[in-house]
């Protein structure tokens, strides 16, 4: 299919904003939009490299407003959507699920709709030439044993946190809508993701700030927690794979094969932290509240805290089907994906200050809390 006018919601997210950057350098012959209402999370800054190039437009808009989504893939003649566009962090899902509900199923159910209205009757048949990606969550699955084979896209959904079952009724939503009208659209449920752009309440850029800070690292319970670790960069590969030579009706487990448990995976950007103070003295001179600015560990800055309402033990996907049918294997590692991490964070100080709105230590108090960073 050509692929040529991409819709992308939630394209000033984490993961949607890497994914317009890599869509953009891959793809020089189409043009792709953004639609994307900019709340806490969605940071326009993310965008800003794309500013002035005439096949990047951005509209600043909500999913649930159907008559914008409409005239949008009118203006636009939109092909493919690529549907990124959710309330991501399970801690505040567990504070207020409301918006959650809102975004994820009703949002989801918007953008549905309208795609059906206006992409059904194609030549040649209904919703020829088009395409509805849902980016979805491995947590839709629920909680593994420690000893347990990873998630298959054959697994039963058993979602256990409001943030976690509203991505399941979405994909059930999205799913439905391809069985029942006919809808050409597939699914993708990743791992954690790791990268540039992660709004930094997540856990690996909440660790890094931290540290260059000298402010506690919380973790929750004992840290024993596991998830599986996806470079960015490689999820928007995957996706790319699926949108390129995925099958209509399919769903694709998308995993960095890179299991952790959070306090290991603490420990481990603690080091990599240490070592970079130890290589670039300048950074030193930049953040003297840190420890290793003055030759200290900043493993010494992890304090464990009271665990979250039912945190689930393990997370980790069977990546075989995505693997054996469109040839998808993680370019990354954890450690060389942390380290381009890490890197990215230090050379983009202003990023993160201004999605933080310049005031660190108000907005720690505001947010401080031990977190298990899902990443979308």
């Amino acid at each position: 299919m050509p692929l040529e006018r991409l819709l992308v919601t939630g394209g000033a997210g984490f993961i949607g904003a890497n994914f317009v950057h890599y869509w953009m350098r891959r793809h020089p012959g189409g043009n792709l939009v953004v639609l994307d209402a900019l709340t806490y999370a969605g940071v326009r800054a993310s965008l800003d490299p794309l500013n002035g190039n005439p096949r990047f437009s951005f509209v600043h808009g909500d999913i649930l407003d159907e008559a914008l989504v409409q005239q949008t893939l009118r203006d636009h003649d939109i092909d493919t959507i690529v549907h990124f566009a959710a309330e991501s962090h399970v801690d505040r899902s567990i504070a207020g699920p409301d918006p959650f509900l809102g975004t994820n199923v009703m949002g989801t159910h918007s953008l549905l709709k309208v795609a059906r209205k206006l992409w059904a009757g194609g030549k040649s048949g209904a919703f020829f030439g088009k395409r509805f990606h849902h980016v979805s969550t491995d947590e839709v699955y629920g909680s593994l044993g420690s000893s347990d084979p990873g998630f298959t896209e054959d697994s039963p959904y058993r979602p256990n946190s409001p943030y976690a079952a509203s991505k399941a009724a979405a994909d059930h939503l999205v799913r439905a809508y391809c069985n029942t009208y006919g809808l050409n659209a597939t699914i993708s449920n990743c791992s954690n993701n790791h990268g540039p752009y992660q709004f930094p309440e997540k856990l690996i850029p909440l660790v890094i700030i931290n540290i260059l800070h000298g402010r506690e690292i919380p973790v929750y319970g004992r840290g024993i927690n596991v998830r599986d670790w996806l470079y960015v960069e490689d999820h928007c590969r995957g996706i790319e794979l699926v949108l390129e030579s995925g099958q209509k009706g399919e769903t694709y487990n998308i995993g960095g094969n890179a299991e952790m448990s959070n306090i290991d995976l603490v420990n481990l950007v603690c080091a990599e932290m240490d070592e970079k103070f130890s290589g670039t003295p300048s950074l030193a001179q930049r953040f003297p509240r840190s420890p290793p600015a003055s030759g200290g560990k900043s493993s010494g800055l992890i304090r464990f805290v009271k665990d979250r309402p039912g945190h689930d033990l393990r997370y980790a996907v069977d990546g075989t089907r995505i693997r054996s049918r469109l040839g998808f294997v993680p370019a990354q590692t954890l450690k060389s994906g942390l380290g381009a991490t890490i890197d990215w964070y230090l050379e983009n100080e202003s990023w993160w200050r201004a999605a933080m709105n310049q005031d660190y230590d108000a907005w720690m108090a505001s947010h401080y809390a031990g977190r298990d960073g899902k990443g979308n």
